[in-house]
């Protein structure tokens, strides 16, 4: 199988295993953490922006399908924008230290979220809550998860180390 048709398919199981767990519509504090885990492993797995694409279009499915309220929909945007900018940190700090690029990533969704319900969204209040604290705590669960799931993968031979990342998940 080339490499091209190895990085489509590995993209669209992901995207599809995040648009799975929208699909549950268990809450936020369940959904959350394992959409942003799939953001994480993506990361990983085919590169930021493989990572990024998913992240801009879970958004748009959750909101077409009814998993986002409609009133949310000016918040698609910023929450596509906090996925890739999530993607990108995490991508980027990731070789350094895995728990620190986790955390910064993490604090940087709900930075670009808070902002934005602070700032630029006329959202209710109760609604913008939705999109600020609850983002960092499902973001950062998110994250753990990730390291966890990306951990278990390198035991069985089929991902690299964290931390100093020089290659990416050559099985998946």
């Amino acid at each position: 199988m080339s490499g091209k048709i190895k990085f489509i398919t590995r993209t669209a199981i992901l995207l599809a295993l995040t648009v799975a767990f929208q699909s549950l519509k268990l809450g936020q504090f369940f959904t959350g953490p394992l959409v942003n885990a799939v953001l994480f492993i993506s990361a990983c797995a085919v590169g930021w922006p493989a990572g990024v694409v998913i992240g801009a279009v879970t958004p748009w499915i959750a909101l077409l399908v009814g998993i986002l309220k409609p009133v949310l929909a000016p918040a698609v945007p910023f929450i596509m924008l906090g996925n890739a900018v999530l993607v990108v940190v995490f991508s980027f700090l990731k070789p350094f230290n895995s728990y620190v690029a986790v955390l910064a990533s993490s604090i940087s969704k709900f930075g670009v979220l808070y902002l934005a319900t602070r700032f630029l969204l006329d959202l209710n209040p109760r609604i913008s809550s939705a999109l600020q604290f609850p983002q960092l705590i499902t973001a950062f669960a998110g994250g753990v998860l990730a390291l966890i799931v990306i951990s278990a993968l390198n035991s069985f031979g089929v991902a690299p180390k964290l931390g100093k990342i020089t290659r990416k998940i050559q099985k998946l």
